[in-house]
């Protein structure tokens, strides 16, 4: 049921955005060099690593530049496109693919990079028994601007409570959040920080 309810949610959405998604593309190729798709690795169901794809927001090779992977508001590695795409979340657009590939589900914790997982404990690793999601508990409640340990319980909470009227619930208040273009960054104290950085 969940993985039928998936392919119908994630075919009808990429045939509604797919304009969208060719403008966006053009777009992004025509202010910027490189590829206006971005692959990174990440961690999926029961640790599988997959290649999640974005639409490029920021310059080619930015996780070399400045902060690497920790993005902040006003980031000047984010390009002017880039900037508006991630106001609107438009450049999880091809996270539908990956959706129709097996690797994500509708609903879910966010895929997060291998780095991140290695530092989980053993109840953190709870995450990865669910595939990962276009959004989930953690994304409407405070996402990014969460502490990373909260975002991580939020998502362990709604393991444990799955349910359709769940996720209804967060499919409702993810459309009002991305229309409202509200929590997308980290702010002072939220985020995920590499001890090692």
């Amino acid at each position: 049921m969940r993985r039928a309810f998936d392919i119908v949610v994630a075919g009808i959405a990429l045939l509604f955005f797919s304009p969208v998604l060719l403008a966006s593309m053009i777009a992004i190729r025509l202010e910027s060099r490189g590829s206006p798709i971005y692959r990174q690795r990440r961690v999926g169901l029961d640790g599988e690593e997959f290649d999640v794809l974005k639409l490029r927001t920021m310059v080619t090779g930015a996780e070399h530049l400045g902060a690497g992977m920790a993005i902040d508001e006003g980031d000047a590695r984010i390009t002017r496109v880039g900037g508006f795409l991630r106001r609107t979340s438009l450049d999880e657009i091809p996270n539908l693919i990956n959706v129709l590939r097996g690797d994500m589900a509708v609903i879910g914790p966010r895929p997060t990079i291998p780095v991140q997982v290695a530092q989980y404990t053993d109840r953190q690793r709870g995450r990865l028994t669910v595939k990962p999601g276009l959004t989930g508990w953690a994304q409407v409640n405070g996402r990014a601007a969460l502490p990373w340990p909260d975002r991580i319980e939020l998502d362990l909470w709604y393991i444990e409570h799955r349910s359709w009227r769940l996720d209804f619930q967060i499919l409702l208040r993810t459309a009002r959040m991305v229309l409202s273009g509200h929590g997308l960054y980290k702010g002072g104290t939220g985020g995920w920080k590499d001890p090692v950085s």
